[in-house]
């Protein structure tokens, strides 16, 4: 379905005259089980940066995982930017939070501010509207693939095997890890633990590898030709996602799919990845929310490339199933795990993949009241 076929819809369901009343954000921190680590970064927790948009009695929920900081941006730039714009005008009120922004920048946490209360607009919207969202969208498929995700550096052996067989317990065809471990200083662990799992999985799943920007130039070309023979199909950014000559080199030089997006902003920054790239990840928390996730995807259409959903698969599974150029959404360990506990109504993975559920209006989640316990503003 078309942006225009999109706001036609929901004009003929939402009173026109019907405006965002108020919007509330608050800030929740959920601990990881222990410290984990990817190739360049350790972390003790993920933070949930909450919005809640309301109008004609009912509230639309959206949310990014960024810092708290992004809460005060909502509260300080985008609460009065929005208050008051028409319910059914989603992607005009999109257009009203950029100019907000304008003087703090287009990219990064004002994006993931922005991506949040997308969101809860677009659920707003369709809650409104009596419609899933799914279906507001245009529904190109019923279920959406996924493949597991986490494999953190910080895993043992043990730990490790126990999230593969999670996932293959759960049917995901397709599996990743974590590599470039303390910034590709630990080269020969890398190349263990990608060979472990790809025994793990046995034929027939795909086993693919995340330095996270971690190699530089030469690593990733020498690396990736080792993953090459490890049987290792998807190599996301084996370098900086910044770094698009490198990815160029790298893509060149190897035969696994290279991947990259999730830091992706906007439609430029799309379009920039696209020549570099086999696949074109893209972050619903952190490139505009649906509107933005929806523009950029259509940028790698026009490429003749697939995008992945990445991270936060609770949300991305209604933009998912309206992207007929969509290959998978990743199922990250953490997300997958703090996404029930923050709300009710996420989706569960069987068979390996998402569906949707077209008895609920909206993306189907509401804020559970026993999440104030990892509430923090």
């Amino acid at each position: 379905m078309t942006p225009a076929e999109t706001a036609t819809r929901l004009g003929e369901r939402v009173p026109a005259g019907l405006r965002v009343e108020s919007v509330g954000v608050s800030v929740y921190r959920f601990p990881t089980p222990e410290p984990e680590s990817d190739g360049t970064l350790t972390w003790e927790a993920t933070t949930a940066v909450v919005v809640q948009a309301h109008a004609g009695g009912e509230t639309g929920l959206g949310w990014t995982y960024s810092s708290g900081a992004a809460a005060r941006l909502v509260e300080e730039h985008l609460t009065s930017a929005v208050t008051g714009c028409r319910v059914h005008d989603v992607r005009g009120a999109y257009q009203t939070m950029a100019r907000a922004c304008r003087n703090l920048g287009s990219r990064g946490l004002s994006m993931q501010a922005v991506s949040a209360v997308d969101i809860a607009l677009w659920d707003l919207a369709a809650r409104l509207a009596g419609q899933p969202l799914a279906e507001l969208l245009g529904v190109t498929r019923e279920a959406v693939p996924v493949y597991g995700s986490g494999g953190f550096t910080s895993l043992d052996d043990d730990q490790l095997r126990e999230q593969v067989d999670g996932w293959l317990g759960s049917g995901c065809s397709a599996v990743k890890i974590k590599v470039a471990e303390s910034w590709g200083t630990r080269l020969d662990r890398d190349l263990r633990r990608v060979r472990k799992v790809r025994e793990l999985c046995g034929p027939g799943i795909d086993v693919m590898v995340d330095a996270n920007g971690g190699y530089n130039r030469g690593q990733a070309r020498r690396m990736g030709a080792a993953f090459d023979e490890l049987g290792v199909t998807w190599f996301e950014e084996p370098v900086t996602s910044d770094d698009l000559d490198g990815l160029r080199a790298t893509r060149a030089a190897v035969r696994s799919d290279v991947a990259s997006g999730e830091y992706v902003s906007l439609p430029y920054d799309a379009a920039a990845l696209c020549p570099v790239v086999d696949c074109l990840q893209l972050d619903v928390t952190r490139c505009g929310g649906y509107t933005g996730w929806l523009a950029n995807a259509g940028v790698a259409a026009a490429a003749g490339l697939d995008v992945s959903g990445h991270c936060a698969p609770a949300l991305h599974l209604p933009v998912a199933a309206a992207a007929a150029n969509v290959r998978h959404v990743e199922w990250f360990a953490d997300h997958a795990r703090l996404e029930p506990l923050l709300v009710d109504g996420a989706p569960a993975v069987r068979e390996g993949r998402l569906t949707l559920d077209r008895s609920v209006p909206g993306h189907g989640m509401r804020l559970r009241g026993s999440a104030d316990q990892w509430r923090v503003a």
